[in-house]
């Protein structure tokens, strides 16, 4: 019986989404399968290499800060260009640069490369998530935003694996391999995936002229969600962090630290589709702010943790935070996001992230060093309230999703986003759409 219910549970869980969210979403799992960069690319510099761990903090700030650049620019290509153009260039554009990295010698070569593969991973983002939501039925999105968060760790995860047996062999390997398994990413997309950019519908192009970047900006509430977005980024960044620096400097091992991080990604892979199932059709408001406050406190818990077991607990409770943040905040950006301006909606999004990932290293390393690890906890646990806080306020009168997307019925008028939705599951019948 519990084995029969699993594969009920499974088959709930995936059932209903249109063929090409599952090639977009094979896409993002063999992506993440050869990530291997970005795992060994401190070890690369410094042990291969003979670099100092400064200088690998400037490359890798420089990595962060290619993804804050290309974060907008990739948002205005997805709603001009189109996504499948953008995911195209934006593929072809990492596997090129991250061979090319493979090949450098000079810092100063090192490190503008490093800024490019920075620009060209991060620009693949908007044009992913802007497509998932025009493929995704508005009440499938949660779900199919959860399984593509599922996919990313997954792949994640094997990859940070194979990562130390591929450097053990050839670090050049690791970089001519995950540039091969991104140009097989870029191939999957032409082949595969239809153009799913959705026409300006009449009652928006009734409002006024193309919505650009100013209109983003003067979008408050949105902008509200961007803010409090980095504030929870900030938070999960120490993971990455605040936390190894921490430990090392609690006379914990490297070992000990990849032990306790390990719980984050099997904690991820194990139960984001089980609580998925869980959160789906419940209150967005109150998600966010609960898994703010567990978030902060998650970690701000690690200053009274004072072995890998229980530090261990403390990712296992900030992770819970992760799995029920990270798919309901994706899909309250696309409530919030016009139709015609997602591209732009989730590169300002991801902008909060890359942002997030570029201050994090900063604060914490400065906080550490003058006041210690027990306030960098503490800041943690501010950090999350304020977002719940924040989330609280934000979020009151917010339309439910059923407003915002009204289900069919024959009284009721067939929305765009369901339109578009009706179109792309039927599939291509001629080759992509749009070319």
């Amino acid at each position: 019986m519990p084995l029969t219910a699993a594969r009920r549970a499974v088959k709930e869980s995936v059932s209903g989404l249109p063929p090409a969210f599952w090639w977009l979403w094979t896409s993002t799992l063999v992506n993440r399968l050869g990530a291997f960069v970005a795992t060994f690319m401190a070890l690369y510099l410094t042990l291969d290499r003979g670099y100092s761990a400064t200088y690998a903090g400037l490359v890798a700030a420089l990595h962060g800060l290619g993804g804050v650049v290309s974060s907008l620019g990739a948002g205005v290509m997805t709603d001009r260009l189109g996504r499948r153009p953008t995911l195209l260039v934006a593929q072809a554009s990492t596997a090129g640069s991250v061979a090319l990295l493979g090949f450098m010698t000079h810092p100063v070569a090192i490190a503008g490369v490093a800024f490019l593969v920075g620009m060209a991973s991060n620009a693949s983002r908007p044009a992913v998530q802007a497509m998932m939501a025009d493929i995704v039925r508005p009440e499938d999105r949660v779900r199919a935003f959860s399984l593509n968060f599922w996919a990313i760790n997954l792949g994640f995860a094997i990859s940070s694996a194979a990562a130390g047996f591929i450097a053990s062999y050839s670090y050049l390997a690791g970089f001519l391999i995950e540039a091969a398994m991104t140009l097989a990413c870029a191939v999957v997309v032409y082949v595969k995936l239809p153009e799913s950019k959705p026409a300006q519908s009449a009652e928006e192009a009734a409002g006024g002229p193309e919505a650009g970047l100013g209109t983003v900006l003067r979008d408050g509430r949105f902008m509200g969600v961007v803010g409090l977005s980095f504030l929870v980024a900030l938070v999960f960044q120490q993971a990455y962090v605040g936390l190894p620096v921490a430990m090392g400097e609690a006379g914990f091992t490297p070992s000990d630290y990849g032990v306790a991080i390990a719980c984050n990604g099997v904690m991820i892979v194990l139960l984001q589709i089980p609580v998925t199932r869980f959160i789906e059709h419940r209150d967005p408001q109150r998600l966010l702010v609960i898994s703010s406050l567990v978030a902060g406190y998650g970690f701000g818990l690690t200053a009274f943790a004072g072995s890998v077991g229980l530090i261990a607990l403390t990712v296992c409770l900030w992770t819970l935070a992760e799995i029920v943040n990270a798919p309901t905040q994706t899909s309250l950006v696309v409530r919030l996001s016009p139709t015609h301006a997602r591209g732009r909606y989730q590169g300002m999004y991801a902008m909060s992230w890359a942002v997030a990932a570029l201050a994090a290293p900063l604060i914490s390393g400065s906080v550490i060093d003058r006041l210690g690890a027990e306030w960098l906890w503490g800041f943690c646990a501010v950090v999350g309230t304020t977002a719940a806080l924040g989330y609280w306020g934000l979020m009151r009168g917010l339309p439910t999703a059923s407003a915002h997307h009204p289900k069919e019925s024959g009284a009721a008028p067939e929305s765009p986003d369901r339109r578009r939705y009706r179109e792309i599951s039927a599939g291509p019948t001629q080759g992509p759409q749009g070319e």
